[in-house]
């Protein structure tokens, strides 16, 4: 069994998918909505809503007789925490790496100080 941030990242794999999150993120909408930019049947629009629902990224509801898709946006923030984890030790090992060089240069600076050019007027 593959874990929730794995098929949200597969689910997401796909352009049109994230188009279709994004869009959702605008609002609720029908399969037929959701269907109309795209050169697919709506059954291959369901295809696509089938995956991500599997993951979790969204939900359908019923509304009379319509059933809107609905973004749970909750779920994004389980991979925005995952992002953020690396980014933050990315940028920590940034910060460290930044110190050395400036140890590197203030210590480059002092063993080989500027020389003063002559003016040759």
């Amino acid at each position: 069994m593959t874990d929730q941030l794995s098929q949200v990242f597969a689910a997401l794999a796909d352009p049109t998918r994230r188009d279709m999150v994004a869009r959702l993120a605008d609002g609720d909408a029908t399969v037929g909505r959701l269907a109309e930019p795209y050169d697919v049947s709506v059954q291959a629009v369901s295809k696509h809503l089938k995956v991500l629902e599997d993951a979790g990224l969204v939900s359908r509801g019923r509304k009379a007789q319509t059933r809107p898709v609905h973004l749970e946006a909750d779920v994004l923030d389980l991979m925005t925490a995952w992002i953020e984890r690396y980014r933050r030790r990315a940028e920590e090992r940034y910060a460290r790496l930044d110190a050395v060089l400036a140890e590197m240069d203030a210590t480059d600076q002092q063993e080989n100080p500027p020389q003063k050019q002559k003016d040759a007027s």
